[in-house]
């Protein structure tokens, strides 16, 4: 394996926003992955098993302290883990070549990346709207809210799979408008427990489809994990409404980039 100090760098600063922020991972790294002239499809196949192992870390503190829903994450992985697998099927066996997968790959991305930007804009407004206007989903009954928990987890499985993000910013929003009364803290929780399963399996799948850099994935571990480290230590002192509205602007810019 070849030392590259510019992917060290890119893990270190994506850890960093990733730990202010707790938003931005694959948002991030995948642009910055195609800027280094990583092929779109190695670069959501990297992508997804580095937020694999970079979450991985947060399920066992979020679980120690009670934060995870165990029941909506198996709601969750029912939809998205098989649409994760179906997606992966279709990707092998459409038989397309390389530069169509590629520019399919980009165009899904550009679109993904806006919506996200969206979610990451607007992200307080919608938990707060979701937790003052409670009665619509109070009149769901039990097997109603499972049906719509096991969809969400189906749509979060194949864009996740073919773009390599939506699993943190997306995948909270969406919890947020299914179970406003549940705490902010457990449901951050959830979706990181929801994550992890999630971007494995599609990670794995895109290695077997020869999408996994496996030396460029250790360098930017290298730099992602000390990264994640000091921003999680330094987000209490930094203002999160002067960070999310930078984050989600730059993900437009490179959204729109993409897509024209």
């Amino acid at each position: 394996m070849d030392f590259h100090i510019s992917y060290v760098i890119a893990g270190l600063v994506v850890g960093f926003i990733v730990g202010m922020t707790g938003v931005g991972g694959g948002s991030l790294m995948t642009p910055i992955l195609l800027y280094f002239g990583v092929s779109p499809a190695n670069a959501v196949g990297t992508d997804l098993l580095y937020a694999a192992i970079t979450k991985a870390g947060g399920i066992h503190v979020h679980h120690k302290k009670k934060n995870i829903d165990w029941k909506i994450t198996g709601e969750l992985a029912l939809g998205s883990l098989p649409a994760a697998g179906l997606t992966l099927w279709a990707l092998h066996s459409l038989s397309v070549d390389t530069d169509t997968l590629n520019s399919i790959i980009r165009t899904t991305l550009g679109y993904a990346l806006i919506l996200t930007a969206v979610a990451i804009l607007f992200k307080r407004k919608i938990f707060d709207y979701s937790q003052r206007n409670n009665s619509w989903i109070t009149r769901m009954s039990r097997r109603e809210q499972m049906i719509s928990t096991v969809a969400t987890g189906a749509v979060l499985g194949s864009v996740v799979t073919i773009t390599s993000i939506g699993a943190g910013a997306l995948g909270t929003v969406a919890l947020f408008m299914l179970y406003p009364l549940l705490p902010t803290v457990r449901l951050v929780g959830t979706e990181i427990a929801h994550a992890v399963p999630l971007t494995l399996v599609a990670g794995m799948g895109h290695a077997g489809l020869g999408n996994v850099d496996w030396g460029l994935l250790v360098n930017l571990l290298i730099g992602s994990l000390p990264g994640i480290y000091l921003g999680s230590h330094l987000a209490h002192r930094v203002a999160d409404h002067y960070l999310r509205p930078a984050l989600a602007i730059m993900l437009v810019f490179v959204g729109i980039k993409l897509l024209f």
